[in-house]
């Protein structure tokens, strides 16, 4: 069990072992077929679950390889110029363009994470890269759950542990976070004697860095995925940990710029909206759910059913929203509040469901 997995996740196990309470008093009839320590090889019935995963690292992987190219490329423009307001004076448009092209890349790959999260973050054979990627807080936000590693500029600069890779690229791409971006020029891109969001200048030193780190990381994620076999524990672990994490993903969406506006207070979720990331993980969820549905039918039919349909219904609940917010309507930050607690109070109560089922079939749930 690796330690950052279990400090990042511990509390939502704690949860879901109360909430389990509440879905025994169905007899303690373990499947005796079951492996009681649910270390069961992976089989056919876990091989789409692993394609799924597969199919999402290698385009995330793609992606982030061509993040880093655009990076270069950006870095050598500025560098050739010799600084970020040279680079606007002599080819304002070059440098909008590379701006955006970096922008859009990052928008692409950040749902192709975000729909396989579900799996890398709930097994603790996987957990390590999304606090790498996604999840890990910077060693002055967190010296305990702080992201184990560095990123070096070409001029020899080092951040340590400054925070996860998709925060590092997005406050950059944005300019959300004034330290990532080029100091004391305005991020004019099209000329228009104004800067308006999401005109933003990198820091050419920190963008470059970044995105070469990270897509050493997502290499790392692919291969990994492809050695991984699923195994029993694995699968139920991934559910019963990633579903009840709602309040957490709401609070930071009530936060972030889409809610709050021009006074949020943070400064990721920028590029995409975290209604968004909510979605593409419940949907990798649900693919998840699907796949051990019919080992649980075997034990309990209508509670197979039940979760099921349980844990649709959630992630169209938040489909629900993150359509309208897409369509134009502006939320609130009581709204986001009520949103949250309700998301939350339904998570916990599937991921007790599949806790209380896993029991049932004799499969170990890590903690």
């Amino acid at each position: 069990m690796n330690s950052i997995f279990a400090r990042t996740r511990f509390l939502s196990l704690c949860v879901i072992a109360a909430a389990a309470l509440t879905f025994a008093g169905c007899g303690d009839d373990k499947d005796e077929s079951a492996s009681s320590s649910g270390a069961t090889a992976a089989t056919g019935e876990y091989s789409n679950i692993k394609q799924y995963l597969l199919d999402h690292t290698g385009p995330l992987n793609q992606s982030i390889s061509t993040l880093s190219t655009q990076a270069d490329a950006y870095y050598e423009l500025v560098n050739k110029a010799g600084s970020c307001e040279a680079a606007l004076r002599n080819d304002r448009a070059a440098v909008e363009r590379s701006v955006k092209e970096m922008q859009a890349t990052w928008r692409k790959a950040n749902p192709q994470y975000e729909e396989a999260e579900g799996v890398v973050a709930g097994v603790p054979e996987l957990a390590d890269y999304d606090v790498i990627l996604d999840a890990g807080a910077s060693k002055e936000d967190d010296p305990e759950g702080a992201v184990p590693f560095n990123v070096t500029y070409k001029d020899g600069t080092v951040l340590k542990q400054p925070g996860n890779f998709f925060f590092l690229t997005e406050t950059s791409l944005w300019g959300t976070e004034d330290k990532f971006t080029c100091p004391e020029v305005e991020a004019d891109l099209n000329g228009d004697g104004k800067v308006e969001f999401p005109e933003a200048l990198p820091n050419p030193e920190h963008i470059q860095a970044s995105a070469a780190e990270m897509k050493k990381y997502t290499t790392e994620l692919n291969g990994a995925a492809e050695k991984w076999q699923p195994t029993e524990s694995d699968v139920f672990t991934s559910l019963v940990v990633m579903t009840p994490t709602m309040a957490e993903y709401f609070g930071a969406w009530k936060n972030s710029r889409f809610v709050a506006g021009a006074d949020a207070k943070e400064a990721g979720f920028v590029g995409s909206s975290r209604l968004n990331d909510i979605a593409d993980i419940l949907a990798g969820l649900v693919l998840v759910y699907d796949n051990i549905e019919p080992q649980i039918a075997k034990k309990d039919p209508a509670q197979a059913k039940q979760t099921g349909e349980d844990l649709a219904g959630l992630r169209d609940y938040v489909v629900k929203i993150r359509d309208k917010e897409a369509g134009g309507k502006t939320f609130t930050a009581e709204q986001a509040e009520t949103y949250g607690a309700e998301a939350q109070e339904r998570a916990e109560r599937i991921a007790g469901q599949v806790s209380q089922s896993a029991s049932k079939l004799g499969v170990e749930v890590q903690d």
